[in-house]
């Protein structure tokens, strides 16, 4: 058995004098001290951006590709240098890389929240460049140097490299914009798996097999190097496998992937348990590191259980609520064990200084490793929301502590002068750093701005919630504003000014600037998306201390979203529902098909902008989905799979909600823009007539505006009929969609008339055919927004009445009923038998509904 010493002098293979001892201390000095001031900016991030309970992708990429991919870059060329027994590279060299990675990281950080993506997608062709380059520099240095003992460690950090170069080009990619709908969620997964498991897992897992025994000061056991070449030819191609599968949509080729990487990493874990039961940890490095695998087993066992039960598209929804984990339990503690023993090392300064060194960065260990992973602990577990924040605000304080001690290690090298109370300052920073997360998460944002100075001054307005705040600046004539933009909402907004200023359309954690002339009068501002300004997303600048006439004139379009358009006819009066509908004008089919075979169905159903005529002689635009109001119907029955793609050919944001599924609604209800497309997988539980509708805010616009449908799911048994309709009730808003007037209605609940299946009186001129004696069942779906329904079909009774999932009334009871009531999204059916031939009205019996369009025909025959 053989001792590794991670202090081994520089040797090269050629004769040559070795880097001085300080020359190296001050290397490691400058690049840690990197390290390190992204590991602060990762807690500032976290803070700042709210990012607890779950970190945004700003601080998850603060951390990881500034923090951690500088670690591993110094790190992996460190131990490369010291077992392949080489000199140490040129000082300019290392400059060199560690200047363009980093702003390669700038880049990538600032082009993907603030934009342009030219620059993020830059920062990552640079960033890719950089660790290909320091890839192809190990796998010179190890084809040149003789063959060593533990030469199998740098084969794992070539591979390491070559999975973040991967993962560099995939992040590039979404970046880009071009991959949408369910292959951007795709994509996202298999750049998630190529970084995590690969950059950061093969890293780890190569240094683990020298670091850990070097950190329990005991001797590497016989056999390390047998293991560490076999499990690295498993886990490399499983973990390509892996990512293959997830960007080709191929759930089980990606599980099998992912096994076989499992299986190399349990394999690599065998000499690490070996070692620990013959000298068990005892310091805080080893406490940490092996806190950290710990993490990492359960990390990707869970990983395994994702990958195996959900499609590739789905992945990332679980990814996502485990990642924060992920990341504080093992790629924290194991960079913060790590550097916790290597960084008095590396100083140097002789056994005293190594000595307080480590004496410092082990300060409270034992309180900040319980604070960390009971913290999380806390934190996975279903407790309520502040209890859970209060926990990551541990968690996060708790590795905050770690940098300003390393901070002052790093300093006491350099012979800086740090005061005594250093240390106590450092513990009492996790006070600090309660009580300004707790704050930050928990307070809320002024709507009044106030700015006293004159000048040029800089406010931060945020776009969120359907708000901007602050929603009014107050300012003294003459100044200048600045206004630094932020979205930190879930759905894309904008920002226009009267006086002619206006930010692109801002994704979420996207940012612009406005500069405004100098203020001599007041200054509105609105969001431009359709209807957003009219469900309350606008601003005012008002001008203090002077009486002054509107800034600028406002803009044309100041009593509607300028960008929607509409060919609503004019309507000063009631609807003329007994005029003619125009020529060419077809009713929707209300005729319900029985449900499909087979217990999985397919839908593909288009988010649509189009003119429909909504009441005789009246045209206007509609969002749609799929070109009608209501939508495409969808019929199955219990138990049945229904998977959606849904596909957003609109001009603004739209989701989809099903009533018929039970899930978690963050993924497939969220927002996505004009041209992305999602994936939405629900199974039918329990039968009924259900509501689906557009899940965008603002939701009352979105329904109303004709974004609803109907799911019928049948009851068990369902007894055979002659005929079967689906009505869908809704409210009529004439006006353009979005405008301030339209929106008013919808507020006030004014509509200007109801509708069955998005026409007002449509089948008093197309009635419903039946014939007498016929069993006639009627589906009716009241969609609202804000009204339900009483159906009532006039010289009709029903037998069978069906509501909300079960039967009030069965055929062959004694009894009758007159009315199926329904409230808004309510839904269910009944059944009559028509006596003899003639014209029944079917109406709401909520009279001025029915006079205002919610009525109809059936037309029935011999």
């Amino acid at each position: 058995m053989t001792s590794v010493d991670v202090r081994i002098e520089p040797a090269g293979s050629r004769p040559g004098p070795p880097q001085p001892r300080h020359g190296r201390a001050r290397w490691h000095a400058i690049a840690n001290a990197v390290v390190l001031g992204w590991l602060a900016l990762t807690a500032v991030a976290a803070v700042a951006h709210g990012g607890l309970p779950a970190p945004r992708w700003l601080a998850l990429h603060v951390f990881l590709l500034g923090a951690v991919t500088n670690a591993i870059v110094t790190w992996t060329e460190h131990f490369a240098v010291a077992l392949l027994r080489l000199a140490e590279p040129p000082a300019r060299w290392r400059a060199a890389r560690l200047i363009a990675l980093n702003a390669g990281v700038a880049a990538v950080l600032t082009g993907a929240s603030t934009g342009p993506e030219a620059v993020g997608i830059a920062g990552a062709a640079i960033v890719v460049a950089v660790i290909g380059a320091h890839v192809g520099c190990l796998i010179v240095w190890s084809r040149g140097a003789l063959a060593g003992r533990f030469s199998h460690v740098v084969t794992w950090y070539a591979w390491a490299g070559a999975a973040l170069v991967t993962g560099g080009t995939l992040g590039a990619l979404m970046l880009s914009g071009h991959v949408t709908g369910a292959g951007e969620e795709r994509l996202i997964a298999a750049h998630v798996h190529a970084n995590l498991l690969g950059w950061v897992g093969l890293a780890v897992l190569g240094t683990l097999f020298t670091l850990w025994p070097t950190v329990l000061r005991t001797q590497v056991a016989d056999g390390v190097g047998r293991i560490a070449r076999l499990s690295v030819r498993m886990a490399v191609p499983g973990l390509a496998v892996t990512v293959g599968g997830l960007l080709a949509g191929a759930r089980w080729i990606a599980a099998l992937g992912l096994l076989l990487y499992a299986t190399a990493a349990a394999l690599t874990l065998v000499p690490f348990l070996r070692t620990a039961r013959r000298r068990p940890p005892h310091t805080a490095a080893s406490y940490l590191l092996a806190a950290g695998t710990a993490w990492f087993v359960v990390a990707l066992a869970a990983d395994l259980a994702v990958v195996a039960t959900r499609p590739p598209e789905r992945v990332i929804e679980a990814i996502e609520e485990v990642l924060p984990a992920v990341l504080a339990g093992f790629v924290g503690q194991t960079l913060v064990g790590a550097l916790t023993f290597l960084l008095p090392v590396v100083l140097g300064g002789g056994p005293a200084v190594l000595k307080r060194n480590g004496a410092l960065l082990e300060r409270a260990w034992v309180v900040r490793l319980a604070a960390v992973n009971v913290g999380l602990v806390i934190a996975a577990l279903p407790a309520p929301g502040p209890v859970r924040t209060a926990a990551w605000c541990v968690v996060v304080a708790a590795l905050a502590v770690f940098v300003l001690l390393a901070v002052v290690a790093v300093a006491r090298s350099r012979n800086l002068r740090i005061p005594p109370a250093a240390g106590g300052v450092a513990v009492g920073v996790l006070a600090t750093l309660l009580a300004v997360a707790v704050s930050a998460t928990g307070g809320t944002q002024p709507q009044t701005r106030t700015v006293t100075a004159g000048g040029t001054q800089t406010v931060d307005v945020t776009l969120v919630g359907m708000s901007i705040v602050p929603s009014t600046i107050e300012a003294p004539a003459g100044t200048r504003l600045v206004l630094r933009v932020t979205n930190k909402d879930a759905q894309r907004h904008d920002l226009r000014l009267a006086t002619g200023q206006q930010t692109p359309t801002l994704r979420t954690g996207q940012s612009a600037t406005l500069t405004i002339p100098e203020l001599t009068g007041p200054v509105d501002g609105w969001c431009t998306i359709a209807g957003h300004r009219a469900a309350g997303m606008t601003m005012r600048i008002n001008v203090t201390g002077a009486s002054a006439a509107p800034q600028a004139a406002q803009d044309p379009a100041a009593g509607h979203d300028p960008a929607m358009h509409s060919s609503a006819a004019s309507n000063d009066g009631p609807l003329d529902l007994a005029a003619p509908m125009s020529a060419g004008w077809k009713p929707y089919d209300a005729t319900l098909r029985p449900a499909p075979g087979g217990t999985e169905h397919k839908v593909e159903i288009h988010a649509v902008e189009t003119d429909v005529e909504v009441a005789p002689g009246v045209r206007q635009r509609m969002w749609t989905f799929g070109g009608t109001v209501p939508g495409p119907v969808l019929r199955g029955k219990v138990g049945d799979v229904f998977t959606v793609t849904f596909v957003n050919d609109g001009t603004m944001g739209h989701g989809i909600d099903f009533h018929a599924g039970s899930l978690a609604p963050d993924r497939p209800m969220r927002t996505i823009e004009p041209g992305e497309r999602l994936t939405y997988r629900f199974k039918a539980e329990h039968a009924g007539a259900w509501l689906y509708h557009c899940s965008t805010m603002p939701m009352l616009q979105h329904i109303a505006n004709g974004m609803y449908g109907a799911v019928i799911i049948d009851p068990p048994d369902l007894p055979h009929v002659d005929r079967e309709y689906v009505l869908v009730q809704g409210e009529l808003y004439v006006g353009k969609p979005g405008e301030t007037t339209q929106v008013a209605k919808m507020r006030d609940g004014r509509p200007d008339g109801w509708m069955f299946n998005g026409v007002a009186a449509q089948y008093d001129h197309a009635p419903l055919a039946a014939r007498t004696g016929e069993r006639v069942r009627v589906w009716v779906v009241a969609a609202g927004p804000a009204s339900g329904t009483a159906f009532h079909i006039v010289g009709a009774q029903f037998d069978t009445v069906y509501k909300e999932g079960s039967y009030l009334l069965r055929r062959g009871d004694d009894g009758g009923s007159q009315v199926l009531d329904l409230a808004a999204a309510q839904g269910g059916f009944v059944e009559t038998v028509f006596p003899e031939p003639g014209h029944y009205p079917f109406v709401d019996h909520d009279m001025r509904h029915a006079e205002a369009g919610a009525h109809g025909f059936f037309q029935v025959t011999d």
